[in-house]
């Protein structure tokens, strides 16, 4: 876990460091600084209102020991359990200690093979984040959404924004398979769909990596709306490649070229920085075996509705029968059990 006054010393810093005369000279890294402290302050009011909570439960618990009163032992249970989700909800925040997991991010949600019933999968997971998001206090700005032919979508980015965004997201990347009785075939036939899941780091100038001009194919269309109609007569759409990497990014949906090409820019900085990344965890998992990208092999997650309903982490082995409770956003189990299990996995690593 955490000492207090640990926090507090780093809150100390922090704040030591915005009272400097140019702070404001770079205003990106003076609004993450505030967010920093913001979020440290919140935290230790948070573990602060745990420790209160505990001891206004011990009171009441001897007062039940004293009294025997029903009342005062359902209240005792109840204010229990809410201690214990307060308890498990803060924990979790104690394991968000990756490099970028305080950052914003960029969600990816790509339909895979399968058509219509894969494109209306992608469309489902992009709703239940949206849920998720709406649930625990994110802002979601959609950046680019392609729509699908006949029914959702076949692909979207998502800007996501809050405490640790990334942290909570990271565990998201990966493939999602979907079993269920198509909606969309005539002889409702069980069916499986696929969609990929990317989760990059919203990263500050000072992160950015230095990139050649010339390692960057830049190619710019007419931006295109739902159903295919010419949204302007301008080349406002941009995809861009980064030759050594074959990295792509492409983006449609802001108003001009400049905008999109920045968007694209921030994608391929964010997945430059993040295969930097997987290339340290690779280096030190390569003899177990164990690492795996977000790329269409490594399936992560599946969602059974047919026949029986389940949804089953395959990496931290959590799974749950309220398969629609978890596409309504209720994600927090799944999220809190992959984050225990990297943090074992990276324990063992060390050991």
């Amino acid at each position: 876990m955490f000492e207090l006054p640990q926090l507090q010393q780093k809150i100390g810093e922090l704040e030591d460091l915005s009272s400097a005369p140019d702070f404001w000279f770079d205003q990106e890294r003076a609004r993450r600084v505030n967010k920093k402290i913001n979020y440290l302050r919140k935290t230790i009011e948070n573990w602060s209102q745990i420790e209160k909570s505990v001891e206004d439960l011990g009171h009441l618990a001897e007062l039940n020991q004293q009294e025997r009163d029903a009342a005062i032992g359902k209240d005792v249970k109840n204010k229990l359990v809410e201690l214990r989700e307060q308890y498990e909800e803060y924990r979790l925040r104690t394991l968000l200690s990756g490099p970028y997991d305080d950052h914003d991010c960029l969600l990816s949600i790509h339909a895979g093979a399968g058509g219509t019933d894969a494109q209306d999968w992608a469309q489902m997971l992009l709703r239940m984040y949206l849920r998720y998001s709406e649930k625990n206090g994110y802002q979601v700005e959609m950046v680019d959404k392609s729509e699908g032919g006949e029914a959702g979508i076949k692909s979207v980015v998502l800007e996501i924004s809050g405490p640790y965004a990334f942290g909570h997201f990271k565990g998201e990347a990966g493939v999602h398979r979907l079993i269920r009785l198509s909606p969309y075939n005539p002889a409702h036939t069980r069916e499986t769909s696929f969609a990929l899941v990317e989760v990059l780091p919203e990263l500050e100038q000072h992160e950015e990596l230095a990139i050649n001009p010339k390692d960057l194919k830049i190619e710019v269309s007419t931006a295109r709306g739902h159903g295919g109609q010419s949204v302007n007569t301008t080349y406002s759409a941009v995809r861009i490649t980064h030759i050594p990497t074959g990295i792509k990014a492409s983006i449609q949906n802001e108003r001009s070229q400049a905008q999109n090409k920045a968007r694209a820019l921030k994608i391929i900085q964010g997945k430059l920085r993040l295969l930097e990344e997987q290339k340290r965890q690779a280096e030190k998992l390569k003899i177990r075996g164990e690492f795996h990208s977000a790329e269409w092999g490594n399936q992560i997650r599946s969602y059974t509705l047919h026949p029986y309903k389940l949804v089953k982490d395959h990496r931290s082995g959590y799974e749950t029968s309220a398969a629609e409770d978890v596409l309504e956003g209720n994600l927090n189990q799944f999220i809190a059990s992959n984050l225990e299990y990297q943090k074992s996995k990276t324990a063992a690593v060390h050991d």
